[in-house]
């Protein structure tokens, strides 16, 4: 991650940190349990944050070693975590061997890093064959437009250009609290091609829906939040 989110670190932890106060909670199940393969070796979270990803994983028997760029939010996720390997470290210079994990995720942090290619690679470098980099990232689609109001049939439209990357920034307050975002918004073909280039080749592609019944979600029933992909690193 940047170093924006060193800023962002208190403001991060309270949101991620609040259940149920933000997507995460309504996407983590079809991530974990419809993308993520079977522990195999040691495990990678890349951009790890605050650390909730990692306590998710090791709680399905993953022994992860989370890495993220951002000093306070390692020392939060090592707060939560006291038996946790959590290391500051840039996601496009991973301080490991080759072949050194059998699995690697990068839950909604490839948007964030500055070079994501690059990260891309050093995770494939880090991957041993046949291992798996299971993704999830903010939709392009979803990047890339709006919709027109709060009903939940609103138009959803792309005003802009889809293609080519993008910065993004954008605040947030929900519940009294607040959280600003920055970022990259990418096409599907540059992730597609990040990967290719890497070395990795997709295995599946979701589209998931909210596991939720609230109606600021329904929307989301219509136009995808996330994209999640699952590659593999072939022998």
């Amino acid at each position: 991650m940047p170093s924006d989110w060193d800023a962002e670190a208190e403001s991060w932890v309270a949101w991620a940190r609040t259940p149920g106060h933000d997507a995460y909670w309504h996407y983590r199940d079809s991530f974990f349990e419809g993308l993520l393969p079977a522990p195999r070796r040691r495990s990678l979270d890349v951009g790890c944050g605050e650390g909730r990803t990692t306590r998710d994983l090791v709680s399905r028997g993953h022994r992860v070693v989370a890495i993220d760029s951002s000093p306070t939010l390692i020392r939060y996720a090592r707060q939560a975590d006291p038996g946790g390997t959590y290391l500051v470290s840039d996601a496009a210079s991973l301080p490991f061997p080759d072949a050194s994990f059998g699995v690697a995720v990068a839950y909604n942090s490839l948007m964030d890093v500055a070079d994501m290619p690059a990260s891309v690679r050093e995770v494939a470098r880090v991957l041993a064959a046949h291992g798996r980099l299971c993704i999830s990232v903010t939709h392009p689609i979803n990047d890339a437009g709006a919709f027109a109001g709060d009903d939940a049939r609103a138009i959803f439209a792309i005003e802009g250009s889809y293609l080519a990357r993008r910065r993004f920034e954008g605040s947030l307050e929900r519940d009294g609290l607040h959280m600003t975002f920055r970022g990259w918004c990418y096409p599907l073909e540059d992730y597609a091609r990040a990967l290719e280039e890497a070395g990795l080749l997709i295995e599946a592609i979701r589209e998931p829906t909210p596991a939720t019944t609230h109606p600021d979600y329904e929307r989301w029933r219509r136009v995808p939040m996330f994209l999640h992909v699952r590659a593999v690193k072939p022998a």
